[in-house]
């Protein structure tokens, strides 16, 4: 209860500070048929959410490119578009392929932009191949919010690298991924690995 009872109207008892964070059925952690992992930390990500992207001063990959590519998890800058890490990873190594362009849809971008995308989209594959070895690949774009994009004012093509039996028990009863590496390190080893025969100079702040 919101006054620190139980549901049965009885007082709370437990640790210090129970009465504060009881509501109206029970505190967090009474044993019951699920097992949760807490991430308050996501909180910042679910606050920040897409309908706080309202334009180019407000979205994420607008701003990276004026980031260092160490600060913006960027791993390459083409000419038209350029990949960095995703802040919050399906696997190690998954990669986004952005255009600079601050357009929503697929049907938007010009003919160099999609030739760049699929292109630079091949080389992250052969590039994670070559860093980590995965045994496959899941490559798409979630086009608009009831499609699933989490940023749908910003074009974002994803590129996951999969490995047999990364999907354990954990994603799928506890919507829980384990990643086994920063993600400072896995932009340094990717950036390292890729191709600079293929770098060109991307747009500057």
């Amino acid at each position: 209860m919101a006054d620190g009872g139980s549901r049965d109207g009885s007082p709370a008892t437990g640790y210090p500070g129970d009465a504060e964070v009881t509501d109206r059925f029970e505190l967090a952690g009474v044993p019951d048929a699920f097992q949760r992992l807490w991430t308050p930390h996501r909180l910042a990500y679910i606050k920040g959410g897409q309908e706080q992207v309202t334009s180019e001063q407000t979205c994420p990959f607008c701003r990276a490119p004026h980031l260092s590519d160490e600060e913006s998890l960027i791993v390459h800058r083409g000419t038209h578009a350029f990949v960095l890490l995703n802040l919050f990873p399906y696997n190690a190594g998954h990669l986004l392929v952005c255009p600079y362009r601050h357009v929503p849809d697929y049907t938007d971008i010009d003919e160099a932009e999609t030739a760049e995308i699929a292109a630079l989209t091949q080389t992250a594959m052969r590039v994670l191949r070559k860093v980590s070895n995965p045994s496959g690949f899941n490559l798409g774009m979630n086009q608009g919010v009831t499609g699933g994009a989490g940023i749908a004012a910003h074009l974002h093509q994803h590129v996951v690298p999969r490995w047999g039996g990364d999907g354990n028990f954990l994603p799928i009863i506890a919507q829980t991924k384990a990643i086994t590496q920063t993600l400072g390190e896995v932009r340094e080893q990717v950036a390292s690995a890729w191709p600079s025969m293929a770098d060109t100079p991307g747009p500057v702040a």
